[in-house]
């Protein structure tokens, strides 16, 4: 990717310090390349603005390419936005994998899901698969098939009314399209997913899946927690101003 690709892309920076980054990752834009498509990626936008970071993490080789994945710990879907923390160094890096493998880090999602839940909060405690019918999907549904993996998701509705539920989720495991893919098992599928509820279509004004990364907290090197939270992008306050929602 040329630099003057990503002129126009605006990312902020959330939290900064010598160890590490939380940046607020617009909707459409992908976390890393993917070695099919040739697009700007978060991962590229932090080589040019945060040159040093190349070489922290741990590139990953798909179809014979090494894919680069500069301090990137953990991923965000391309049409989520929110917070995203990258290390800047390798001692960061490592401390932060522990902590996602240990379930330590916390993660708040808020999404706008179709219906409205009937429990002001509650739990989705279903293993996730492949889907039978879709070799792109993951499922959490009966006949879900290869490997199914332990997967758990905390919820909480923060509003419900005109047919739908303005929802935080809290993921207590780390799978693919997690949040998605459970909420979909339910029948409360997000808004806006063409991927996993594509009869639906979208709704209060949003072009792509509605869900924001709202949250994340973790502990720095001296074991400190830092708790940052992402300001809602434009589509998700005009869908709460739409609904009337206000906090």
């Amino acid at each position: 990717m040329k630099k003057n690709n990503y002129s126009k892309i605006k990312i902020n920076v959330l939290y900064e310090s010598d160890e590490l980054l939380v940046l607020n990752k617009p909707a459409g834009l992908i976390t890393h390349p993917d070695g099919r498509t040739d697009e700007p990626s978060l991962s590229e936008w932090l080589t040019i603005n945060y040159p040093k970071i190349v070489g922290v993490g741990e590139p990953f080789v798909r179809d014979g390419l090494t894919i680069e994945k500069p301090g990137i710990v953990h991923r965000l879907d391309r049409e989520t936005s929110g917070a995203i923390v990258v290390a800047r160094t390798k001692e960061s890096f490592l401390n932060l994998k522990k902590q996602f493998q240990d379930r330590e880090v916390r993660k708040l999602y808020n999404t706008f899901v179709w219906g409205e839940l009937k429990n002001d909060e509650g739990k989705i405690d279903r293993p996730i698969g492949r889907s039978r019918s879709d070799a792109r999907l993951w499922s959490a549904q009966r006949g879900a098939k290869g490997t199914l993996r332990e997967a758990m998701t905390m919820y909480r509705v923060l509003w419900r009314g005109q047919g739908v539920s303005f929802v935080e989720t809290e993921p207590k495991t780390g799978r693919t399209h997690q949040i998605r893919v459970h909420f979909k098992a339910i029948n409360y599928p997000v808004i806006c997913d063409r991927l996993y509820s594509p009869k639906r279509g979208c709704a209060l004004g949003f072009g792509r899946t509605a869900l924001h990364s709202r949250k994340i907290e973790f502990k720095n090197l001296t074991g400190d927690t830092v708790s940052i939270i992402a300001p809602y992008p434009k589509d998700f306050q005009q869908a709460m101003t739409e609904l009337g929602i206000r906090f």
